[in-house]
């Protein structure tokens, strides 16, 4: 497929997924990298009933947490 067909195809809402390679395909700034982080036992039992309240990881609070406060910061 030619780029202006590509183009058509996709201003046209297309699907245009069936040419795209999507095994080489990554988010911007959303790649991951794992980091170790020590919390006291307050802090984890906290984290867990709020992750239980709210039917999620913990690790989904603490990003979500983290994420909101980075946010703010911006602003």
């Amino acid at each position: 497929m030619k780029a202006e067909e590509f183009d058509k195809a996709f201003d046209e809402g297309g699907d245009i997924t069936p040419y795209l390679d999507l095994s080489k395909a990554r988010r911007i700034q959303q790649e991951h990298k794992r980091v170790n982080v020590d919390f006291p036992v307050w802090m984890i039992d906290s984290l867990d009933k709020e992750a239980t309240r709210l039917g999620v990881s913990r690790q989904s609070v603490i990003k979500v947490w983290l994420g909101e406060r980075l946010q703010q910061q911006k602003e």
